[in-house]
């Protein structure tokens, strides 16, 4: 179940990255909610993983979920760049997510 939480959490993260950037600085009161609603989720969830998961594989697993998945919305729904050396860099990080996963306890 750890692990579902740990999944949810780093997809709550991309949400809530995009929402801070519809948001203006927080000059936007929907997206606004959305992304304080989205980071209390976020962080509960990550919370709840952790009280079986290892700190590292924890936080490293969601912060991965949440940078791949924002490089992904912003190319896909913010016309952000798309270059073969920044998917080369997305490449490595979900390399460094699977081998964690792979070698974790758990």
């Amino acid at each position: 179940m750890s692990w579902i939480y740990l999944v949810i959490a780093g997809l709550l993260e991309i949400v809530w990255a995009y929402f801070m950037k519809q948001s203006e600085g927080f000059t936007r009161l929907m997206p606004t909610v959305i992304t304080i609603v989205a980071m209390i989720a976020s962080f509960g969830l990550l919370a709840a993983a952790m009280r079986t998961l290892p700190l590292g594989t924890s936080y490293t697993i969601w912060t991965g979920i949440g940078a791949v998945g924002s490089f992904i919305v912003g190319i896909i729904f913010l016309g952000e760049q798309f270059s073969l050396i920044r998917v080369l860099a997305v490449l490595l990080i979900i390399a460094g997510l699977i081998v964690l996963k792979l070698t974790s306890d758990h």
